[in-house]
């Protein structure tokens, strides 16, 4: 395969499929939602093409629950949905995180609360990050900003979920989702190899047993003290972010996903005019860059969070400074996104305020 053939102007939806596909996924159960339907119909039209299996199942419920059994079995699996869907997928992913299995989510974000509508948001922040289904558990969750980080995010969540045993969301807003960019391909697919403790059907695993219900106090204390570790263990190895013109930042904005790429440019704009101004991106929500931002704040005056919710991620931003230095807040909600002269403006009035 050429580098030419492998360069392709792809949807970030689109791109999260043929990624999925290049990492070993040979499953997709999911439900279309608007607007992460394009993952659905790639699943549909590839998948077979490779010799996997794509199956749209009768409700969010039911696909979460497919990819638990196509996990418990050894396979690569994949789901994909958005809000309503996600929050409908949420017990499912608590039993996967409690049987320590593998799996891929893309959750491409859309307004809400309740069915909200189909325009960008970063909403779901709270119920990703957080855990969002019942019991002590939590998931990585990576944070794209383009089509070929829908690709390559992709192709990291799943190796990350076999690596620790555990569900893995990619966590993409409409606007990412939607946007077609060019994206490069990785040279080769990778081969799911055989999982000692998942169940094959054959001789070498009928003793496996993989199972969310502990029955004594004791043994399901075990379980949860073992998954604390856990977490804490990928707190320690798996943070990833990006810093942008923080080395002299007075202020430094925090951005996630398309919120990151109007940063991005509201800092050059900014630093044109003589303003320092930085920007920090947060590639995994969690573990959260909370030791990154600790240094930052060392040098840096204060943080101002940018975001298309209500202050969700600032809320952490808040909780890793402890009131080290101040936390300002600026988002849309409700499918509206900010222009770069509306961020421009916000930003110049926080920093005269900071250096008046």
């Amino acid at each position: 395969m050429t580098t030419k053939e492998r360069r392709e102007f792809i949807k970030g939806n689109e791109a999260v499929v043929k990624g999925a596909i290049l990492a070993g996924c040979t499953h997709y159960f999911g439900y279309p939602i608007t607007p992460a339907s394009e993952i659905a119909h790639a699943a549909a039209l590839y998948m077979p093409k490779v010799g996997g299996t794509f199956l749209q199942a009768e409700s969010e419920v039911a696909a979460i629950n497919m990819v638990y059994g196509a996990a418990s079995c050894g396979r690569r699996v994949m789901t994909a949905s958005s809000g309503p869907g996600i929050s409908l997928k949420q017990e499912g992913v608590s039993y996967i995180a409690g049987a320590n299995l593998p799996c891929v989510i893309i959750d491409v974000m859309r307004a809400g609360p309740g069915l909200g509508n189909i325009w960008p948001e970063q909403g779901d922040y709270n119920q990703v990050v957080k855990g969002g289904g019942h019991g002590n558990y939590k998931t990585i969750v990576l944070a794209p900003n383009s089509a070929q980080e829908m690709c390559d995010l992709t192709v990291l969540a799943f190796d990350l979920a076999d690596k620790w045993l555990t569900p893995v969301y990619v966590l993409a807003d409409a606007y990412v989702g939607q946007m077609m960019e060019p994206v490069t391909f990785p040279d080769k697919v990778k081969k799911s190899e055989r999982k000692p403790w998942a169940i094959y059907a054959d001789k070498d695993s009928k003793h496996n047993l993989v199972t969310s219900i502990i029955m004594s106090c004791e043994g399901l204390e075990k379980v949860n003290l073992d998954l604390v570790k856990k977490y804490e263990e990928i707190e320690k190895s798996e943070v990833r972010c990006e810093e942008f013109q923080t080395s002299d930042a007075k202020l430094v904005l925090v951005a996630y996903g398309i919120s990151s790429r109007l940063s991005h440019t509201t800092v050059e704009i900014l630093r044109s005019e003589g303003c320092k101004v930085g920007l920090f991106r947060p590639v995994t929500l969690f573990p959260f860059p909370k030791k990154e931002i600790r240094t930052l704040a060392e040098k840096v005056q204060a943080f101002m969070s940018i975001e298309l919710s209500s202050g969700q991620m600032a809320e952490d931003i808040r909780l890793t400074l402890n009131g080290k230095r101040p936390v300002e807040y600026y988002g849309r909600m409700g499918g509206m996104v900010p222009s770069v002269d509306e961020l421009v403006t916000k930003v110049r009035d926080v920093y005269k305020k900071m250096n008046s």
